[in-house]
Formats: structure tokens, C-alpha cells, sequence
């Protein structure tokens, strides 16, 4: 299905990627300055890193809930007021590029401000999932939060491309 050329004005959206956890490896680092260097052209993005909670070298689940608890104070705090709000998390609906591309397309119709989360290693708690607007999954496949953050921007990129008629996506 072809999305429809959609043209958002760069000045207009801002694009918030809210990450739990620091990046440290310089291949993530430099492939996320790449699409992020490529998203200027459509909009202005910002890149959060929240850190994430410490937990004893076998966290109970109380440990662990407690520890997401707290995450998801500080992610709150970090969403731009009335951005509509993306939650990568495992249990999300899967779409294809296309399809977010239209999702992405449809909230700037809505909102001139989006926000995406992308939880730690024991993802997300509760009420962010409750307070998004999408829980988007990735893939059925478990990646590691750092990659997560480099395909989320990838797929932004392709998102942007296809609603303005670009090859990047084909």
C-alpha cells in the first residue's frame, strides 16, 4: 500500500526519542548520529538518556518493579507536554514501515510534538505503556535496548522519507 505524500515543515515538529539507559558503544553512537544527522531535514529531534535504576546482581521482582517505578517518574517528566506518546514494548502491535510512516503521518495532523520511549533492560512499567498513545513492538524478536534505539531511528528516518515521496524506503 503506498502512504501518501505527507509534508511536515521541520520547524513545526519536534520528535522527542526518550532512552532508558546511556549509549556507550561507539558503533551505536555513531550509527545514531548518523539518522540523526538524516532527521534534520524533517524535523527537530532530541535524544533524552534517562539512567537507569541499579538493582542487585539478582533483583527480585519487587526489586525490579520498584526500580521501573522510578524510570517511569523520571520518563514522565521528560515528555514534552502534549506530545502524543510511543512506547516500544515487547507486547506493542507490530506495523510495518508503511504503516508507521501513516501513524507517524496521521499525529502530526493532531500534535506538532512526539515522543517515543524506549525502556531499560527490563522495559517499561506499567504506567507508561497505560499513558501512550501506541505501544509500538519492534519485532517479536528481544533486542538490546541500545540497538532498539538505532532502529527506531532508522525507522523514523524511513518514516519521513516515505510520507515525502523519498527512495530511501524502497
Amino acid at each position: 500500500m503506498v502512504c501518501p505524500r505527507t509534508y511536515i515543515d521541520n520547524n513545526m515538529f519536534d520528535v522527542t526519542l526518550i532512552c532508558v539507559g546511556r549509549l556507550k558503544e561507539k558503533f551505536y553512537q555513531a550509527a545514531c548520529g548518523e539518522y540523526i544527522k538524516r532527521l534534520g531535514a524533517y524535523c527537530r529531534l532530541s535524544v533524552v538518556e534517562l539512567t537507569e535504576e541499579r538493582k542487585s546482581e539478582t533483583p527480585s521482582r519487587a526489586e525490579i518493579d520498584a526500580c521501573l517505578l522510578k524510570e517511569a517518574e523520571a520518563i514522565k517528566k521528560a515528555v514534552p507536554k502534549g506530545a502524543a506518546l510511543i512506547a516500544l514494548c515487547v507486547e506493542g502491535k507490530e506495523q510495518s514501515s508503511e504503516a508507521f510512516s501513516r501513524t507517524v503521518a496521521d499525529l502530526s495532523r493532531t500534535t506538532s510534538r512526539l515522543a517515543l520511549v524506549i525502556g531499560g533492560s527490563d522495559g517499561l512499567h506499567q504506567s507508561v505503556k497505560d499513558a501512550a498513545f501506541l505501544r509500538l513492538s519492534m519485532s517479536p524478536m528481544t533486542f538490546p535496548h541500545h540497538l532498539a534505539r538505532v532502529m527506531v531511528l532508522e525507522q523514523l528516518y524511513r518514516a519521513f522519507s516515505i510520507m515525502n515521496g523519498g527512495k530511501y524506503h524502497k
